[in-house]
């Protein structure tokens, strides 16, 4: 995918820790953060600003997608996927840090996740 290509022609991923996954199996982990990430999305997409209501949505999104793919890291075993699952955090995380900080700028309660 187009995406690997662009990581391996310059992107220097930083070790990310795998999710502890217990003796949780890997579906199970998969569906409790996709349950976690769907209530708190909700929750942010109620807000009466259209945009605002997008930001809340969208970080718990993120946040979903962090969730999966250091499941990936702790389960995969696919190097593909497990460079994919790196540059997902590291991108994710970014963009909810922007999310976060446009929240704090316009003085909206940002949320704990």
């Amino acid at each position: 995918p187009q995406a690997l290509a662009t990581m391996r022609d310059g992107e220097n991923l930083a070790q990310i820790a795998p999710a502890d996954l217990g003796d949780t199996s890997v579906g199970d982990a998969y569906a409790q953060s996709m349950m976690g990430m769907h209530d708190e999305m909700m929750a942010g997409l109620a807000h009466e600003d259209p945009d605002v209501a997008f930001v809340l949505g969208m970080i718990p999104h993120h946040q979903g997608a962090i969730d999966m793919a250091r499941i990936q890291l702790a389960a995969g075993s696919d190097p593909e996927n497990m460079e994919l699952a790196r540059h997902i955090i590291t991108e994710q995380q970014q963009e909810i840090d922007a999310m976060r900080a446009w929240l704090q700028e316009r003085g909206i309660e940002i949320p704990d996740n």
